[in-house]
């Protein structure tokens, strides 16, 4: 049984810092693309980033030169560093894992950050 569990969530203050991580368990993690996805109510679930297990990442625009993925393949572990965080951050941070090759994808159930001051 596949498991994603996020921690790391609160609130925190514009211009702060706050770390995601995500343990996952029952894959065999470094056969997955590992990835952050970011939704707020009434909206579509958008790409945060996404890392390669060969480390490789990709950023959606707006978190760009802020956020840093990276992940642990050893402990099975991938972390989101968000930096200079605004408002707008604000969401519903999930953890994905799809497949490098074809097969079914796997969601967190989420963890909630909040800018505010």
């Amino acid at each position: 049984q596949v498991q994603l569990v996020e921690s790391g969530g609160g609130l925190v203050q514009p211009g702060g810092s706050l770390r995601l991580s995500c343990a996952a368990s029952g894959l065999k993690f470094t056969s997955y693309l590992m990835g952050w996805y970011r939704q707020v109510p009434g909206k579509e679930r958008e790409l945060v980033a996404t890392m390669h297990s060969g480390g490789f990442a990709n950023y959606g625009g707006s978190v760009k030169d802020r956020f840093i993925i990276f992940r642990d393949n050893a402990k099975n572990t991938v972390h989101l560093q968000m930096n200079s965080l605004i408002p707008e951050d604000t969401a519903v941070y999930y953890c994905n894992a799809q497949p490098h090759t074809i097969g079914e994808d796997y969601w967190g159930h989420g963890t909630q950050v909040t800018v505010s001051s």
